[in-house]
């Protein structure tokens, strides 16, 4: 079965990145058709999604986010990384990792990260 964790910090200024990174166990990410997506749930709101990199390396990032997202992976540490520039305290959310396949869903639990000078 395959686990993901993010890891990241929990305290972000305005104006500065965010960086989260989502370790994965149980399956590569370079394992054909699996998607490793981030999405957001800011507070007392839906789940936003914010983009994905496939197992080739292709990214997707959503339109309004676009401008400031970047998805990047390492394939040695079979982990991949979330970074969102220029923050200000709408980003703050609870942001988690997701991986989809065909009929596989697997979430990580969710890392808060609160935009705050």
């Amino acid at each position: 079965q395959v686990q993901l964790q993010e890891s990241g910090p929990g305290l972000v200024k305005p104006s500065q990145t965010l960086s989260l990174t989502c370790t994965v166990s149980g399956g590569s990410i370079t394992t054909n058709n699996y998607y490793w997506s981030w999405i957001r749930q800011p507070p007392g709101k839906g789940l936003e999604y914010i983009g994905y990199i496939n197992w080739s390396g292709s990214t997707s990032y959503s339109p309004s986010l676009k401008s400031r997202t970047s998805i990047s992976r390492d394939t040695s540490k079979n982990q991949f990384t979330l970074q969102l520039s220029s923050v200000t305290p709408e980003d703050t959310a609870v942001y988690y990792c997701r991986m989809a396949s065909g009929g596989n869903d697997y979430w990580g639990q969710g890392t808060q990260v609160t935009v705050s000078s």
